[in-house]
């Protein structure tokens, strides 16, 4: 892992020597939102779901955490809670540090203090596009952006050519991504696998298309019967 990549045998050593490993069942929570930031992360194996509560109550779908990813660095942020829950989506392996070592690592390879920057520089900008998406895009756009995001991030590609998204997901999760509605996302992709772009079954999304499905992202094809988001 790019993390751990330029440290010494004894240096990762002193790293792994206070790492807690966690294994976690679909549907165990890492941590909670507003729950009290006492550790920081790295996913080893598994899928993680990160979900926020909004104001309101409702559920948004802030992204997947992929093996390798920092998260839970709340810390780092200078906020004392984590500001969302983090999920285990399939059986996953996680290793968790005490906050109180993330200075001592930060001091002990100055390495991953640019890869935490980095990460977070790249969630601030995945989440600038994702608000400039609700607010200028058609909900089609939005579906195939977030399918195509997860592809790109997960994405399997089989000998025939079909692209699939390498963890469970379900419409819920789509629709919680794009602000959208079950409903909503059920009508289109039932509709891209009428025309072949898309095969879905329980928990699966297979890219049949993934050309066609750009040019829906582009918005160089709307839906002809679109519904409100």
């Amino acid at each position: 892992m790019e993390m751990f990549r330029a440290l010494s045998d004894d240096e990762l050593d002193r790293t792994l020597e206070h790492a807690q490993p966690r294994r976690l069942l679909p549907g165990d929570a890492v941590y909670r939102q507003g729950e009290l930031a006492g550790y920081f992360f790295i996913l080893l194996h598994g899928t993680l779901k990160v979900v926020q509560a909004t104001a309101e109550g409702e559920q948004v779908v802030v992204r997947f955490v992929s093996p390798g990813d920092v998260f839970g660095i709340a810390r780092m942020m200078r906020r004392p809670d984590y500001p969302a829950t983090v999920l285990a989506v399939q059986e996953s392996l996680v290793l968790a540090w005490p906050s109180s070592e993330w200075e001592r690592m930060v001091a002990a390879n100055p390495q991953l203090t640019g890869n935490a920057l980095q990460t977070v520089g790249q969630r601030l900008q995945s989440a600038h596009s994702r608000i400039r998406e609700l607010s200028t895009e058609e909900v089609e756009q939005r579906v195939a952006r977030a399918i195509l995001r997860l592809l790109d991030q997960s994405g399997r590609t089989s000998e025939e050519g079909r692209i699939e998204i390498d963890f469970p997901i379900t419409r819920q999760d789509i629709a919680e991504m794009t602000g959208t509605t079950l409903h909503t996302v059920s009508r289109i992709l039932s509709l891209w696998k009428e025309r072949g772009i898309v095969e879905n079954a329980r928990k699966r999304v297979i890219v049949l298309q993934p050309d066609e499905l750009i040019r829906y992202a582009e918005g160089a094809q709307g839906s002809r019967h679109p519904e409100p988001a």
